[in-house]
């Protein structure tokens, strides 16, 4: 094969720049919002259409959104809406035709990705995704991540409670949350709640949780299932002041996304196992794929014991809960989602 000396090499490279660059400039000037005749909107044409398109398609009759800037940024604009007292930041192209509500900022989720040290699935050589092999143990750990007011976190939560109930103490489980949260003020308090009955009276937790995802009312379910409140009460401001959860939810400038404020007790966690969203299972240290209905979250979690126990041959519901809180079986036509930026 014919070696091409330097100054060969060098030519050709300046015919490729210049290519491209050329190629850029007409590409540009034939594509650009002018050329094809996009009309751009001003700031109060946005706004309005961005507000009456959330109003009425978005949100439920009695909520509103209130719009409460309008910037521009690139071919863009940066949307700054309220909901209920919560801020969100949103973005709309220039032409007011597409609406997108979060943008990711690409460094910090690369970085998060990154530290992940457990994936749901692996690539083998041939290219195609392959489910990873959960490691077995004689007594599994099981962690779930979820938002507490997440659909679909609360959604997994009732699949699971009866494989909970079913194999006892033959596992190690554990609930936790992820880092940010989605619903509010309501969701860091309930988080600290629950991370506080699993702290202070663990053995109450599943009958806890029974009562809250059917009818989302923490006072009533403390009471209901006789947790000492005042010593739960002194848990939740001791991990407040400890995790500046209240103290990040005033702060904006410290939530994700502009978006999304922090919580902060398995952020550390979140880490390890790159969790992304709302419901994130981990099981023996990685992340593990299952359906939401107790009889597939028993096989999954029965395949990573040394030895299975008697008690996953148990029977359990094949049907996936319905997503939110209260009773019944999913519609069939919710879709496979999650609580995620």
């Amino acid at each position: 094969m014919m070696k091409l000396s330097n100054l060969n090499k060098v030519l050709i490279l300046i015919f490729i720049v210049a290519v491209v660059t050329v190629g850029y400039g007409w590409y540009k000037s034939k594509y650009s919002t002018q050329a094809l005749g996009v009309k751009i909107l001003g700031v109060e044409e946005v706004k309005a259409k961005v507000e009456k398109f959330i109003n009425e398609n978005l949100l439920p009759p009695n909520m509103k959104v209130t719009i409460k800037s309008v910037v521009p940024e690139g071919n863009l604009y940066k949307v700054v809406l309220e909901v209920k007292g919560q801020e969100y930041t949103s973005y709309a192209t220039n032409d007011g035709k597409m609406f997108f509500q979060t943008g990711v900022n690409i460094d910090e989720e690369t970085a998060k990705a990154q530290k992940a040290k457990a994936e749901a699935s692996q690539t083998d050589k041939s290219g195609e995704k392959t489910d990873v092999k959960l490691s077995k143990k004689d007594k599994p750990d099981v962690e779930l991540f979820v938002m507490s007011h997440c659909p679909y976190g609360t959604q997994i939560e009732k699949g699971i409670l009866p494989v909970i109930e079913a194999l006892g103490n033959k596992i190690n489980f554990t609930l936790k949350f992820c880092d940010y949260a989605m619903h509010g003020q309501k969701e860091l308090n309930e988080q600290m709640t629950q991370y506080c009955i699993q702290k202070e009276d663990k053995g109450k937790l599943i009958s806890y949780l029974k009562c809250f995802l059917n009818s989302s009312d923490s006072g009533a379910c403390l009471k209901s299932v006789k947790l000492d409140e005042a010593k739960i009460n002194s848990c939740v401001k001791s991990a407040d002041q400890q995790y500046q959860v209240t103290k990040k939810f005033n702060d904006k400038k410290s939530w994700s996304n502009d978006s999304f404020p922090p919580f902060d007790i398995y952020k550390d966690d979140n880490a390890k196992y790159g969790i992304q969203g709302s419901p994130s299972l981990v099981v023996n240290g990685a992340q593990a794929q299952s359906d939401r209905d107790s009889a597939s979250l028993l096989t999954t979690i029965c395949s990573a014991f040394n030895k299975t126990p008697s008690e996953c041959n148990k029977k359990l519901s094949a049907t996936a809960p319905a997503p939110g809180f209260g009773q019944g079986e999913a519609s069939g036509s919710e879709p496979a989602a999650d609580c995620a930026k």
